[in-house]
């Protein structure tokens, strides 16, 4: 005898209650929202930033994107040194040298801005992958602020990638350093990656110029620019 068959009503009723069930399941994992009182009661935590860096940077939360851009031989390397080594007075920072590892122009600049004053708040990866980056933020004393030197040297790294690091650390900064051309950072995914950082930094001729979403111009906090080398700067900016 041949297998009997449901009824058509059967299996609409059937098709009926998956429909419900994955329509409820939808439902169920909805975030709530958030009402106009909850947004304007949210705290943030800032970097109580001073001085130069406050009127460049403003006061940012440490944790997201950044961004830092520029040629060559325009005070970059220079400026992310100091940078890292000024971090280091709110967190850890992992500095991951993809294009030159430990090598003497490294240890020099290093040298130069008094990185052996930041101790063990400062720790230099010597060319990791994404994926060792990511092994090592799951360990417990991990960095709290990442910098990654250049983007363009991270083989096969994509904007999906990008995005699965902020979602799986949220808590960590994510400072992107990226070569430049026409001004801009090289590549688009340099470019994707600007659109969504918080602090995006140009340098040139021993200045860097700032975009922060921390600017707070009543208070003179953020968006000024920062110089690297004031002779350096006078003598470029004076020839242009």
């Amino acid at each position: 005898m041949g297998r009997e068959k449901l009824p058509r009503e059967h299996n609409t009723t059937k098709r009926t209650n998956i429909e419900d069930m994955e329509e409820k399941k939808e439902k169920t994992s909805l975030k709530r929202a958030l009402s106009n009182k909850n947004v304007m009661r949210a705290r943030f935590e800032v970097a109580q930033f001073t001085g130069e860096w406050l009127r460049s940077f403003g006061k940012p939360e440490l944790s997201g994107t950044w961004i830092v851009y520029g040629g060559s031989g325009c005070g970059k390397t220079t400026f992310v040194m100091m940078m890292c080594k000024y971090l280091t007075n709110f967190g850890r920072v992992a500095y991951d040298s993809l294009e030159q590892g430990l090598s003497l122009s490294l240890q020099r600049t290093w040298e130069r801005v008094g990185m052996e004053e930041a101790g063990n708040r400062i720790m230099l990866l010597e060319k990791e992958s994404m994926q060792e980056v990511r092994e090592r933020l799951r360990r417990k004393w991990a960095p709290q602020i990442v910098v990654i030197d250049s983007l363009q040297y991270w083989q096969d790294f994509c904007m999906r990638d990008h995005m699965r690091l902020r979602a799986e650390f949220p808590k960590v900064l994510f400072i992107y350093i990226s070569q430049a051309r026409g001004g801009q950072p090289d590549g688009k995914l340099a470019q994707r990656i600007r659109y969504d950082s918080d602090v995006k930094i140009r340098v040139e001729g021993y200045k860097a110029f700032f975009t922060t979403r921390y600017e707070n111009p009543d208070a003179h906090e953020g968006g000024e620019d920062f110089i690297i080398w004031d002779k350096g700067a006078r003598e470029y900016w004076s020839e242009i």
